[in-house]
C-alpha cells in the first residue's frame, strides 16, 4: 500500500511537470519506452532494483541505455527516482502516470475479451460502439479467453458488460434454479 502511494505521489509530480509543458502524451511514450526497454532485460530491473549496488553504476546504466533518448525531464525524473532509492517502483508509477494522462484527456481504456481474435475492422467496430455509448476517446486493450465461448465481456472501470455465451449461460442457469 505505501509503494502503491509513493509511486502515485512520483507519477503525479511528473504528470505536473508534463502537463505545464503541454508534454503529456510525449512523456508517456518516454515513460513506456522505458518500460518496455527495462522489461527487457530482466537483469537490469534486478541490478537497479538491489539495494547494494552503487547509486552511480545505476545511474551510468540509466545513461548507457537512455541518454540522448529522452526528453531532459524524463531523464532526470529517472536519476531522482534512482538518488532516492525508488527505481523499483518505475513500472508502478508509469501505470499511474498512464492513468492520470489518460482521464486529463478524456480517454477510457476498455478491456475486451473475446473467445477468437479480433480483427481491425471488429476492434474498430467495437471502438466507435463504445465510443457512441461513454461519449469518449476509447482505448482498447484486447484479451483472448476461450472460457467464454462467443461474444464479448468489456471492462471499462468498474462497469462490465458481459455479451458472452458463457455468461448468458450462467444467468440462464441461475433463472432456471431459482425458479424450481
Amino acid at each position: 500500500m505505501l509503494n502503491l502511494q509513493l509511486a502515485r505521489k512520483y507519477s503525479t509530480a511528473i504528470f505536473e511537470i508534463a502537463q505545464e509543458e503541454d508534454k503529456l502524451v510525449e512523456y508517456g511514450r518516454e515513460l513506456a519506452e522505458v518500460r518496455s526497454g527495462l522489461a527487457t532485460v530482466p537483469a537490469a530491473i534486478a541490478f537497479l532494483s538491489n539495494p547494494q549496488v552503487e547509486t552511480k553504476a545505476k545511474k551510468e546504466l540509466i545513461q548507457k541505455l537512455f541518454e540522448g533518448e529522452l526528453s531532459a525531464n524524463v531523464y532526470n525524473f529517472l536519476m531522482l527516482l534512482i538518488d532516492k532509492r525508488r527505481i523499483a517502483l518505475f513500472e508502478a508509477i508509469e501505470e499511474s502516470y498512464r492513468e492520470l494522462s489518460n482521464e486529463a484527456r478524456g480517454i477510457l481504456i476498455a478491456d475486451v475479451t473475446t473467445a477468437a481474435p479480433v480483427d481491425d475492422a471488429q476492434a474498430s467496430s467495437i471502438k466507435t460502439k463504445l465510443e457512441s455509448i461513454t461519449g469518449k476517446q476509447v482505448e482498447l486493450r484486447l484479451h483472448e479467453d476461450k472460457d467464454i465461448i462467443g461474444g464479448v465481456v468489456v471492462k471499462i472501470g468498474d462497469r462490465r458488460i458481459d455479451g458472452s455465451v458463457a455468461g448468458r449461460l450462467e444467468s440462464l442457469r441461475k433463472e432456471l434454479l431459482a425458479n424450481n
